[in-house]
């Protein structure tokens, strides 16, 4: 039987299998040389529902919510995005319970898009801790693609997104 649980369950257990990429990419992160323009950090969930895949993008922003980039001759200094996780799948549906598992989906998708968030969220919360992310001295984010809120990383609590450019 098809619960919320259990389908969160089974992103998160999909999601620790893929920790070893998101921690590796933290990593690279956490050590790069950001260019002075650069003011926070955004990192951008986004799921795609047909095919159960997740992708984040890291974008190096300023204070007035534009991206950054750094076109000087130092090799050293950093300022772009970097794909961190790309297409990973965090649900496999089975083949016989497609149709249940839409129906299911459509009843409870309020409800599921907030579990779907927070699992993810936790998930990325946790390998950030392990790369000890706040050391890396930008304000940094998760956010959900298309939504108004976004997890700060530094503080450990939702925000809504205004407040990511009101510092």
């Amino acid at each position: 039987m098809l619960t919320i649980d259990n389908y969160t369950n089974t992103i998160k257990n999909n999601l620790e299998l893929n920790s070893y990429k998101l921690i590796e990419k933290l990593t690279e992160i956490h050590s790069l040389n950001f260019y002075s323009e650069v003011k926070l950090l955004d990192f951008s969930a986004s799921l795609e529902p047909t095919r159960y895949e997740l992708s984040i993008i890291m974008y190096s922003m300023d204070k007035e919510a534009n991206e950054v980039f750094y076109e000087g001759d130092d090799s050293k200094v950093f300022a772009d995005s970097i794909n961190v996780l790309e297409d990973i799948v965090y649900y496999q549906e089975l083949t016989d319970q497609s149709d249940m598992f839409l129906e299911f989906y459509e009843q409870n998708e309020d409800e599921i898009i907030i579990a779907e968030q927070e699992v993810i969220k936790n998930w990325f919360v946790e390998c950030w801790k392990k790369v000890n992310g706040k050391e890396v001295k930008l304000p940094s984010y998760l956010s959900f693609h298309d939504e108004y809120k976004s997890y700060d990383l530094m503080n450990n609590k939702w925000i809504i997104e205004d407040e990511m450019w009101s510092y």
